[in-house]
């Protein structure tokens, strides 16, 4: 079974939430919005490494940065929400905590991560090798307009989101 794991990062901004989305890199995406953009996540194996501590380092890999928690009002540092899992269209598991930042907190050069990258013969059949950002820009949205470009199994995390934050509980 193929598992994954990433971090929601979200911030208060004025009335309401901003979460980042990252859109995914390489030439078959650079065109394309709806359902190119998604959590900061990556694949683990869970033999090996337990699925929060690969959502950090998969989330600093793509962003270059692992962004610390916002505090509450008595200075104590918010832990990481589970959000729990959810099972992809190609049925990889993905496993995904909400994580509270700063509010303003961006990244050092606001929607370009220092992403990893990985390579791939580009263009097709032509012996070349390029490497391509694993992402390749990010985005704080609003979870509305955030939904409609998020990969469609990874937009049940922002409902999980939305009612942990109704209810209080984070």
């Amino acid at each position: 079974m193929v598992e994954s794991a990433g971090l929601l990062l979200w911030r208060r901004a004025g009335d309401g939430v901003e979460v980042l989305v990252a859109h995914m890199g390489g030439p078959y995406w650079q065109r394309k919005q709806n359902g190119a953009w998604g959590i900061t996540k990556g694949l683990f194996d869970p033999e090996n490494e337990h699925a929060h501590d690969a959502a950090m380092r998969e989330t600093e890999e793509e962003l270059g940065i692992l962004p610390s928690s916002a505090t509450d009002a008595e200075g104590r540092v918010r832990r990481d929400v589970p959000l729990g899992t959810v099972r992809s269209r190609s049925g990889k598991l993905i496993t995904v905590w909400a994580r509270q930042v700063l509010d303003g907190w961006d990244l050092p050069e606001p929607g370009r991560p220092r992403s990893n990258t990985f390579h791939m013969q580009w263009p097709p059949r032509s012996g070349k090798y390029q490497a391509f950002p694993e992402i390749d820009r990010t985005a704080w949205l609003s979870p509305a307009r955030a939904r409609p470009l998020m990969v469609p199994s990874q937009r049940e995390f922002l409902d999980r989101l939305a009612e942990l934050l109704e209810r209080g509980q984070i």
